[in-house]
């Protein structure tokens, strides 16, 4: 056996399924052994894309993803993928090859520092010295990805210890590391505390974040509002911990949040935050939810609490275990005028919505019948009927930019899944991510929903999906402009454009024949419900087109 025997055998004993990556010289000894293994091998088009993959797969498992690269471009290639992963605390052992040991730090052929490059955006890294400590290693990578504030681990690989004979292999049935003890029960006299002032209040609230779906609390969560009758919030992240249309729900929190959900937050006299970082596009204001009011913050990370907003009780721990325990509580509250202010909120906001969208929707006919304004269809109406249309527990995937504005704001998820890259924004995110969830869904529906500019960003994964089977139901929004941004400037820079034009892009229907895709393609709004069943209905992977204004605002 040699180093890299131990490194697959070490994935065999993690239960890894597949392995995500691109081949090069210095991680080729890795990749030629895994082949006497029954782990998966997919070949992505760009290392980034990798790590995506990873995260998709790992976000609807629950499992650790693996991702291996080759030294220098291919291990900086991968760097936007293990930082997106680390924003979103998704779990992923990143393995990288390396030059000869005897020859690092002295800049030969395809060497990069990767360790010190990620040192901010991991949870932790590893040079391999010795390819004994190999079994070790690889436990406690795996330990510490998957457990407290989930997130990415390096391991560098220098291509020397591959190769180096290992003599004994024996892999660690446990493991114990001094300087790292996460806590997962929380504090029993803070739980108490909880339940004592949700007694008093009047005004309670959760706002949930994607540490919800990290720590698997959905079902806890929503068990807790049900049967203590309390309303719901969510960040971006925490998108799908609740059905869009539960009775306790009422939608998302922050910048381009529903503003009577924010205002819901202003209001309220108890505020359990539950695995959400109180981020600036979630929280823009933290004194607002510190102020005359009883701030719980639950979250696994103890660095998160009091980090943007000082809590007045703080429990650190695993969302899941912490709830258990709330959920065997007796607890009498009363905030049935709350929750009746609340649904008459929304549904006041529900009215002013349908008013602006039918006015919006007069003048678009009628500058189309004027020859005025492009034919084309309204991103809002045409996400939620086609997230609507979906299936019960199907996955949802939207990119970055005014898409996925439009995706939290619009899209109707019941008992499936909303994913998107949060933390750290990445464009040409979904359709990659999507392939992970596919990869692990089996025949669950997938649905990725991207701008024509992020679609550019990663569109070589057609490649991948057409060699592996994986069956992709992929939407472009097409406005043939950075939408996002020219928006921006629109209204900060007074119509002052640069650099946001997408002139030059590529014919859809014929990238989708070049990758062995149906396609179609949605200009206007009477035919949409048709072509969102055929489009859903579909036995092959296909490539919808949907013609949306560059006037468009998210």
């Amino acid at each position: 056996m040699n180093g890299a025997d131990a490194i697959v055998k070490c994935l065999q004993a993690e239960g890894t399924e597949y392995v995500f990556g691109y081949p090069g010289v210095a991680i080729c000894p890795f990749y030629n052994s895994i082949l006497d293994s029954e782990i998966r091998t997919v070949l992505v088009r760009q290392e980034q894309n990798a790590a995506h993959i990873a995260s998709g797969f790992s976000r609807i498992t629950g499992k650790t993803g693996v991702v291996a690269v080759t030294s220098g471009p291919g291990a900086t290639n991968l760097i936007t993928g293990i930082a997106t992963a680390y924003a979103d605390s998704i779990p992923m052992i990143c393995i990288t090859g390396q030059v000869d040991s005897r020859l690092m730090g002295s800049d030969v052929f395809q060497e990069a520092d990767i360790s010190g490059a990620c040192e901010s955006f991991v949870k932790y890294s590893y040079i391999v010295r010795d390819a004994k400590d190999i079994p070790k290693i690889f436990k406690e990578a795996f330990y510490i990805a998957s457990t407290g504030r989930k997130g990415p681990v390096l391991i560098d690989v220098p291509i020397d210890i591959q190769q180096a004979p290992v003599r004994s292999f024996s892999y660690p049935e446990e493991i114990s590391i001094r300087s790292y003890k996460p806590t997962v029960k929380g504090h029993a006299v803070q739980i108490r505390k909880v339940i004592g002032e949700l007694e008093k209040a009047q005004k309670p609230i959760i706002c949930v974040g994607g540490g919800a779906h990290l720590s698997g609390a959905a079902k806890e969560i929503r068990t807790f509002a049900e049967k203590n009758n309390i309303p719901v919030v969510s960040t971006m992240m925490g998108l799908s911990v609740m059905p869009t249309a539960h009775p306790n729900y009422f939608g998302m929190v922050g910048n381009n949040g529903q503003s009577f959900c924010n205002r819901a937050m202003n209001d309220a006299d108890v505020i359990i935050m539950a695995g959400a970082r109180v981020a600036d596009r979630s929280i823009s204001q933290p004194d607002l939810i510190t102020s005359n009011k009883v701030l719980v913050h639950i979250d696994v990370d103890p660095a998160e609490i009091g980090k943007n907003a000082g809590p007045n009780i703080p429990i650190v721990g695993d969302l899941t275990a912490i709830f258990e325990e709330l959920n065997k509580e007796e607890i009498s509250i009363d905030d049935e005028r709350w929750m009746d202010y609340l649904r008459n909120q929304k549904k006041q906001d529900a009215k002013i919505s349908a008013v602006s969208r039918a006015v919006a929707g007069e003048k678009r006919s009628a500058d189309e019948a004027e020859g005025t304004a492009p034919v084309c269809v309204d991103p809002k109406e045409f996400i939620r009927r086609l997230s609507s249309a979906m299936e019960d527990n199907a996955v949802y995937v939207a990119d970055v930019g005014q898409n996925q504005l439009w995706s939290c704001a619009n899209a109707v998820i019941r008992n499936g899944r909303f994913m998107t890259s949060g933390g750290m924004g990445t464009m040409g995110y979904a359709l990659p991510a999507a392939m992970g969830a596919k990869i692990a869904g089996g025949k669950r529906q997938v649905v990725a929903v991207c701008g024509d500019g992020g679609f550019q960003m990663t569109m070589m994964e057609l490649a991948t999906a057409r060699q592996y089977g994986i069956q992709i139901k992929l939407v472009v929004l097409k406005n043939n402009v950075l939408g996002l941004v020219r928006q921006y400037q629109h209204f900060n820079y007074h119509d002052s454009f640069s650099v946001i034009d997408l002139s030059g892009s590529p014919e859809l229907d014929k990238i989708a024949e070049a990758y062995g895709m149906d396609y179609m393609k949605l200009s206007d709004e009477p035919g949409m419900s048709s072509v969102i069943e055929a489009f859903l209905a579909d036995k092959k992977s296909v490539l919808l087109e949907v013609s949306v204004d560059p006037d468009e605002i998210a």
